[in-house]
């Protein structure tokens, strides 16, 4: 078995747009790389399928100055100066 890092390399998001509003970026789980460069996916939650019928996943990185326990349930936007 390989080893995984502790730290995230990614977090998963659900983007869920709606209407007049911003998007509201949804905490899924997320991605941590093992030693081989291959990646483990833990979500704590599933994304529903979008007006399209497709269920997405957006991989971002962490960011530095936002703790994953002060992120939650936070909107964001598309504005990349905004964006985990």
């Amino acid at each position: 078995m390989s080893k995984q890092s502790h730290e995230p390399a990614y977090r998963a998001f659900s983007v869920i747009e709606r209407e007049g509003r911003d998007a509201f970026w949804q905490p899924l789980g997320a991605a941590f790389e093992n030693s081989d460069g291959s990646y483990n996916v833990i979500l704590q939650a599933l994304p529903l399928p979008g007006p399209d019928g497709i269920c997405k996943i957006v991989l971002r990185k962490p960011r530095d100055d936002q703790p994953e326990d002060q992120s939650r349930d936070r909107e964001r936007t598309g504005n990349t100066s905004r964006r985990r």
